[in-house]
This record gives C-alpha cells, sequence and structure tokens, in this order.
C-alpha cells in the first residue's frame, strides 16, 4: 500500500493530506512538521492573533483530534534532516521514515537583519509563525516605541495593530515609496495616508544603518542621519522560500523548488506545493506565496498522487487588512502600463492593472464587489473597455457577459 510522507505542517501541508483522506486514498500518511502545533492560519497571526481577538484553537486549520481520526501520523517539534531518493526515506530525529511519494511543503522563512547591524539583539522580531508573535505580544503596550522595518504588507499590518494598541509606531522603507515591490503608486498613496491619519510615522526612501543597545535593543540609526529611541523592532523585509532539503537531496531549484504542471520535482515520486514551490506560468516561472495558492497547489498535488494527472492552473488571489480597511487583490499586476480608478460608494475605491488593452489585476479597498467581479473577469481572460471601468454609474456585473 502506497505511503505518503509531508514534510512540512502548514497550509500547504495540511491541504495535501487532508485531500488525500478526501479522496478515498487509503495508503499510510505521515505529515512532519517543525513546529509544536497543529496546522494553523498564518494570516491573522499578524491581524486579529495579535491584536487578541482571536484565540489559538481558532487559528487551526482543523481540531487536533482530525488527524487521529484519519489515520494521519502527525509528527511535530522536529525537523527533517535529510531526504534519500535512491532510498525513499527521509531522516527525522534520527530516525528512517519510508516514503512512496514525498511531498515537500516546507514554506519560507523571513529574511532578518544581519547581527553586524544588531539583527541579533534581544526585541528584535520577524512575524511568521505562532512562536515569534507569543513573543512580541507582551511587548504591544501603550505607549511604547516600535519600528517596523519594510513597507511591504506585513510591516503595514503590524503597524496598524500597534497603532490600534496606541503604541509610538515609526516605520521605514528604503524604495521610494511603501509597496513599491507590489503594487501601483495609487495603491501606495492610499495606504500612506491610512497610515498617517491613525498616527503611524512613515519614512520612504530611508534605510537602517544599525540598531543600537547593550544586549537588548533600544535605539536606532537612519540612512538619513536621524536617530530613534526604540523599545522593540519588528522586521518585515520579506520571505525566501525553504529549500534546502530539497536542494541537499538533489532537486532542481529555481526561484523555488522546481516543479512541472502537477507538482512533480525533478524527481518523479517527490512532489511540492505552496511558499517553497515555483511552477510553469505562461511561459515563465512562478512562486506564489499566498494562502489561495498554498491551498488549491496541494489538493492538485494531492490528487496527482492519486493518479489524476491534472494541471496545476493558477488563480493568483490575495488580500491584507488594515485598520478598517479590507485591501482584496486579484491577478498579478507585472508589466502594466495604465491603472484605472474606480470609486465605489463610502469611499471605497479599486485600481484597476491593464497592460495595453488587457486586464491583468485589480486592488480593491473595502469593495468586494469590484473584487470578485474583477477576479472573475481575469480568470475568464476578459478585459473590459476601461472607460467602463472608470465609470461608478456603470454596472460591473454585467461585463462578465460581455
Amino acid at each position: 500500500m502506497t505511503k505518503v510522507v509531508v514534510v512540512g505542517a502548514g497550509q500547504a501541508g495540511a491541504s495535501v493530506v487532508a485531500k488525500l483522506r478526501n479522496k478515498g486514498f487509503e495508503g499510510a500518511i505521515t505529515m512532519i512538521g517543525e513546529e509544536p502545533a497543529v496546522p494553523y492560519q498564518r494570516p491573522p497571526l499578524s491581524k486579529a492573533y495579535l491584536l487578541g481577538e482571536m484565540e489559538l484553537d481558532r487559528l487551526y486549520l482543523r481540531p487536533e483530534s482530525f488527524y487521529a481520526e484519519n489515520n494521519i501520523d502527525l509528527i511535530l517539534s522536529n525537523k527533517v534532516e535529510s531526504i534519500d531518493p535512491a532510498a525513499k526515506t527521509v531522516t527525522v530525529d534520527g530516525k528512517t521514515v519510508d516514503y512512496d511519494e514525498l511531498v515537500l511543503t516546507t514554506g519560507s522563512y523571513p529574511r532578518r537583519l544581519p547581527a553586524s547591524i544588531g539583527g541579533d539583539l534581544d526585541g528584535v522580531f520577524t512575524v511568521r509563525g505562532l512562536a515569534d508573535v507569543d513573543a512580541m505580544q507582551p511587548r504591544f503596550t501603550e505607549g511604547a516605541k516600535v519600528l517596523i522595518v519594510g513597507g511591504g504588507y506585513i510591516g503595514l499590518e503590524a503597524a496598524a495593530v500597534a497603532a490600534k494598541l496606541g503604541l509610538d509606531v515609526t516605520l521605514v522603507e528604503m524604495s521610494d515609496r511603501i509597496l513599491q515591490r507590489v503594487a501601483a503608486k495609487e495603491t501606495s498613496d492610499y495606504f500612506r495616508k491610512l497610515h498617517t491619519d491613525h498616527g503611524v510615522k512613515i519614512l520612504e526612501s530611508t534605510g537602517l544603518n544599525r540598531l543600537t543597545g547593550e544586549g537588548h535593543v533600544s535605539g536606532a540609526e537612519l540612512s538619513d542621519g536621524t536617530t530613534l529611541d526604540v523599545d522593540f523592532v519588528i522586521v518585515g523585509v520579506g520571505i525566501v522560500p525553504a529549500t534546502e532539503l530539497a536542494e541537499a537531496a538533489g532537486l532542481e531549484i529555481d526561484n523555488g523548488i522546481k516543479t512541472d504542471n502537477f507538482g512533480r520535482t525533478s524527481d518523479p515520486h517527490i512532489w511540492s506545493a505552496g511558499d517553497c514551490a515555483s511552477f510553469p506560468y505562461k511561459g515563465d516561472r512562478l512562486r506564489l506565496e499566498s494562502v489561495g495558492n498554498a491551498i488549491d497547489q496541494g489538493e492538485i498535488v494531492a490528487e496527482n498522487i492519486m493518479g489524476a494527472e491534472t494541471p496545476y492552473t493558477a488563480k493568483p488571489w490575495f488580500w491584507s487588512d488594515q485598520y478598517d480597511c479590507k485591501l482584496q487583490i486579484a491577478g498579478l499586476n507585472a508589466g502594466y502600463d495604465r491603472i484605472v480608478t474606480r470609486q465605489g460608494a463610502d469611499g471605497s475605491v479599486s485600481y484597476w492593472y491593464y497592460k495595453g488593452e488587457t486586464l491583468l489585476a485589480l486592488d480593491a479597498m473595502n469593495d468586494p464587489r469590484a473584487y470578485m467581479v474583477g477576479k472573475r473577469l481575469i480568470e475568464n481572460g476578459k478585459s473590459p473597455n476601461p472607460t467602463l471601468i472608470a465609470d461608478p454609474a456603470q454596472d460591473l456585473k454585467p461585463l462578465l457577459k460581455a
């Protein structure tokens, strides 16, 4: 009987094992995770969980009993040390575990500040796992001074929580503007105003020279010569796919663990899904850091292990919650040359990314209707006339039938 081993107990790994059982897979399943917690949601960590609005058990993707009830051997608090593709084994805690099919859902890890500039001082945090947030949460006291390094979504979400709790928040971003790597100027402008209206100090085109302090961080020196007193620091400067295990096993790496359309790696009995995996996309290769991708890709891998031979078709979508704003993103905006603005009701707005006459993506702020229609238009390959999108009197739904 086929044995499946899944390395990585996050969203993608949990999706693989649940889909296998849902589809009637009767073989042995083992899932191995480094953290002590059963698989949990990561997005609420920097929002509702950090705010204290979500209890730990609500983070869990499924109750702990699910795994025993479905005969899934869950090995937690253990890191896989190596893979032997020839012997079809993985080594964990000094023991070998056999597999017929292996799935790598090792995820990613945050970039950290180098020790040479104070990145190893106490009080310097990243936001990735449950332990990270549990460690920093006691620092979120009213009036505390926090420095956030990085103006991407993780940094902005942490800034929103800190501001809501009454902290003194300064955010520094090396680029010309926040969200420069991922969004249009219009979206950057929207969120800059949102944060400054809530008292966050945003310093763009400003780098961090070094953090200072004796053991614990107490200050920061910025590239413009400014010095700040700080009580703690949150670093949000991107993530790196966790490919070391795959690389050591001789698998091909290309902006992550390289997979084909079906989720197979360069070894036909090893698969990969989630943040760590790159896959073919429109003549190129793509790696998506999103919940939707982890779920969908993980489920496709499970089906293909069972012989479905179904190619993975990515449908990129993302979201971010900041204060009372829900940002929903559909599509990928790479290569856009035009932004179309659509004003909605009660201050909602959406920005639509076009390349020539082709709709690529949209950012919708508190406008779920625009998001849902835009997402379906993009998935169906439809590109409405931009003048129709810009007209707030134009009902969007009929555009789906055009």
